[in-house]
């Protein structure tokens, strides 16, 4: 069995963001030269998530509005989080929601998706630098 790891690094400017990263991990996949396998993306911060979804845009501004009701940003006295001096209580709620990471069966060389799938980052505190593993395992 062969194993293939890289990190992948976001610097949003934004505080919240959806990116379609799927062709940087369909890249990765290639470079792995794993044929039949399993692909794990994961959000290595806890104020990012990694998602399987529709890559369309009034959906991506959807899950902001939702997101924001479930989770408002403001007033930021609301989250206990926020008494450490931090003002990001609402993104680690949001990146619960959203998830961690997500596997995707490797078949025939290629992401063995549904119709539509792409994998996207969700960024939730921005303006930092934060990473992504990208794992894959087979033969």
């Amino acid at each position: 069995m062969k194993s293939y790891r890289k990190e992948l690094w976001f610097n949003i400017p934004d505080r919240r963001a959806f990116i379609n990263i799927t062709p940087e991990i369909s890249d990765c996949l290639q470079q792995s030269g794993i044929n039949e396998g399993l692909l794990l993306v994961n959000a290595m911060h806890i104020t990012a998530s990694v998602f399987i979804n529709d890559d369309e845009y009034g959906l991506h501004q959807d899950y902001e509005k939702w997101l924001e009701r479930l989770a408002p940003h403001a007033p930021i006295s609301q989250y206990r989080h926020n008494d450490t001096g931090e003002d990001n209580g609402d993104a680690h709620l949001k990146r619960q929601v959203m998830g961690r990471e997500v596997v995707v069966a490797i078949t025939d060389g290629i992401l063995d998706f549904g119709t539509w799938e792409q994998i996207f980052y969700g960024e939730f505190d921005g303006r930092r630098k934060k990473r992504v593993l990208v794992k894959i395992i087979g033969e």
